[in-house]
């Protein structure tokens, strides 16, 4: 159970639908209300979730809410927080999945003393499975980021890091998803060129990369240490590691990181 009665979302897209579902199937106890101002999004949100209020008010989600999650574009930003800058109090908590807008900015454009917290969320919290980080404002107490870390640990994992480390955070976690499908991709497509169909193919490749991930999650072992226990002596997996190698495969890697993360800075303003 959160220590809350009451959430509000601003914005009603994707990421906020998602939160709102992990809210539901957790079963924390706790009343929701989103402020959506497209009319048939708002239906949408409506058939879904009977459970939840849904308004088209943003100043009416917030003055209601104890949380108020900021979950529209960060081109929405300034128009959003002028709506809900009367009611939002220094008693409620803030928490923004705005990409790029930093806390220092968003504190500035609320009522002195108000708290705030960022989240970085990514895409697969829209099963269940998400990456959070969540890095808090100059008010932000112990006790707000523990809830922050408990409402998006309900949509996946959850971790801490310096509003300095969201930029790499984006380019980890926040675009990694996109990094995971290409490979996805990749792998079926070779599958492909070497006879089999592309269902098999498909099929092969999503299952693989699931379980090497779990592999990496439930044991706790270095992926080093499973990669060596998957390499036998001249073998094919060895074969395999050379080629990725002779393409700087890490090295490319790492360089897309570097490039989503020096985008984000660039989108910042930084």
């Amino acid at each position: 159970m959160l220590n809350i009665r009451k959430i509000a979302f601003i914005g009603g897209g994707n990421m906020a639908e998602a939160i709102m579902r992990g809210l539901l199937t957790g079963e924390v106890g706790v009343g929701i209300c989103v402020a959506e101002i497209n009319p048939k999004r708002r239906d949408e949100l409506t058939a879904q979730f009977p459970k939840v209020r849904v308004v088209s008010d943003a100043a009416e989600a917030a003055e209601w809410g104890e949380v108020i999650i900021l979950a529209i574009k960060p081109q929405q930003a300034e128009g959003a927080l002028d709506l809900i800058e009367r009611v939002v109090t220094p008693e409620k908590l803030v928490i923004s999945i705005m990409a790029g807008i930093p806390s220092a900015k968003i504190e500035a454009n609320l009522a002195p003393g108000c708290r705030v917290i960022r989240a970085m969320p990514n895409t697969p919290a829209l099963i269940g499975v998400g990456a959070t980080a969540v890095c808090p404002g100059r008010k932000v107490s112990a006790t707000d980021l523990d809830l922050a870390r408990q409402i998006f640990a309900l949509v996946g994992t959850a971790v801490t890091v310096e509003e300095k480390l969201m930029d790499a955070v984006t380019g980890l976690s926040g675009s990694g998803p996109a990094y995971v499908f290409t490979f996805i991709e990749a792998l079926s497509d070779a599958g492909v060129k070497n006879g089999l169909s592309r269902e098999v193919a498909a099929q092969l490749a999503v299952q693989t990369v699931l379980g090497a991930a779990r592999m990496v999650a439930e044991t706790g072992e270095h992926p080093t240490l499973l990669k060596e226990k998957v390499t036998s002596p001249g073998g094919t997996t060895i074969a395999a590691l050379h080629a990725l190698e002779s393409g700087c495969f890490r090295g490319v890697v790492m360089d897309a990181v570097d490039a989503a993360c020096l985008k984000s800075k660039e989108l910042a303003g930084k």
